[in-house]
């Protein structure tokens, strides 16, 4: 018998995983659906403005590490990038020291547009977050998701957690709070 037989019965595994199946394309659909409207004002769609995310607060970042943290495929994180590039708000490079990878970095243009997205946020409805307000108001913060966290660590590795955790916190040293009162 392996150690995986004892851990958990076949009917735990599937209801476990169809359950997280549904659970993640139920959050996922209100995500992409927030998403889109929030940046269709500006011409990109989800994939772009990853990039541009992700470019802005990882400053000079790898095409592969674009790849990775965006969960999307090396060529598709090109591709786009690429899009990006021709309406000037990316550059590529090449590092003297390592010249097998290329690098993207935001143009001011590409800043700039990063930063007029964030300030314009409350003009498009949230539902996550408006779904997620009666637990902020019942327990006084979001929620932490402490267990996917850990999930999407054995999935992903540590080091995708650490690029997590740093551009959120880049994020937060970076924007200038100011706290929402109004209804959404």
């Amino acid at each position: 018998m392996a150690l995986s037989d004892e851990l958990y019965t076949q009917k735990e595994a599937m209801l476990f995983s169809q359950r997280i199946a549904q659970l993640s394309k139920a959050l996922w659909k209100a995500v992409e659906k927030d998403w889109q409207t929030w940046i269709k004002p500006y011409d990109l769609n989800i994939n772009e403005h990853h990039i541009l995310w992700i470019s802005y607060h990882l400053k000079g970042a790898s095409i592969s590490d674009v790849a990775k943290f965006g969960v999307m495929h090396v060529s598709t994180a090109f591709n786009f990038s690429k899009k990006l590039e021709e309406r000037g708000l990316l550059t590529f490079s090449k590092r003297d020291d390592d010249k097998r990878n290329t690098y993207v970095e935001l143009t001011p243009q590409g800043s700039e547009l990063i930063l007029r997205m964030y300030e314009h946020y409350h003009d498009t409805e949230h539902s996550i977050l408006e779904g997620s307000l009666p637990l902020k108001e019942l327990y006084g913060r979001f929620p932490e998701f402490l267990d996917v966290m850990a999930v999407i660590r054995n999935i992903y590795g540590e080091d995708f957690i650490e690029i997590f955790e740093r551009s959120f916190q880049d994020f937060k040293d970076t924007f200038k709070e100011a706290k929402h009162t109004t209804p959404i």
